[in-house]
């Protein structure tokens, strides 16, 4: 059966920043969909990241230091059930769904780092796969679009509905039925067991990241770097 056929969970964080080395996790959402992409069951998590949360981050996902700090959990014992969790889902053989997993996966890496908790690499002794990443996936089969690929203009392109945009649930849900779209849409890649999708991954973000290195390279920075590393980037020596 095609993996697009069969369940997929969908993982989102929303986060103080965007920098994997620095910021933290404020919300977690772990959803799992069945094979129709209805909701089967769902994990979320509100976090006290122990920092405060800059304004640009709160206007995006709505959630204020005071508000953390409040009713948010223990960053430390949230970060390990996160990572638990994830761990669970990826040694199931269910496919993870992470918009920009390079992101996502590395922050909560370096948050398990920070907290001294197992990342996921260390639980499962490989690096997190199945992973299938909607912005990876859609630059390789359709190279050559123009326009945005955040996750709200691929819903747009692919007609799947997204109500309350940065909501860590309402991301995970819609980066799952975005993929499942792909694989009804691309069969090459539909077709593709799940540990070949993977590697297709790993070699198209590669390619992806060089391109757009190059490019920075040309027209704006001559030193620029584009990290090439995908689903995790490797933590610093």
């Amino acid at each position: 059966m095609s993996w697009h056929r069969g369940p997929l969970v969908g993982f989102d964080l929303e986060t103080t920043g965007t920098d994997v080395e620095t910021d933290r996790i404020v919300t977690a959402a772990v959803v799992r969909l069945d094979a129709g992409g209805g909701i089967e069951e769902q994990r979320t998590w509100l976090i006290d990241p122990g920092v405060a949360i800059p304004e640009q981050a709160a206007a995006i996902h709505g959630i204020s230091t005071d508000h953390a700090r409040e009713h948010g959990a223990r960053a430390a014992s949230a970060v390990e059930e996160i990572a638990h969790t994830v761990a669970g889902v990826l040694r199931s053989g269910v496919p993870l769904v992470v918009m920009n997993a390079r992101y996502d996966l590395s922050l909560l890496d370096r948050e398990c780092g920070r907290h001294g908790v197992a990342s996921v690499s260390e639980r499962l002794g490989t690096v997190p796969s199945p992973v299938i990443d909607p912005l990876v996936i859609d630059k390789h089969v359709d190279k050559y679009r123009r326009g945005k690929r955040a996750l709200q203009a691929l819903c747009a392109y692919y007609g799947v509905a997204l109500d309350d945009a940065h909501d860590a649930s309402a991301d995970a849900v819609a980066a799952a039925r975005v993929v499942r779209r792909m694989g009804e849409l691309h069969e090459p890649v539909g077709r593709m067991p799940l540990a070949d999708l993977h590697g297709l991954q790993v070699r198209a973000a590669a390619e992806q990241s060089a391109s757009l290195e190059a490019y920075l390279r040309r027209t704006a920075d001559p030193a620029a770097v584009v990290e090439a590393a995908w689903p995790v980037i490797p933590r610093s020596r």
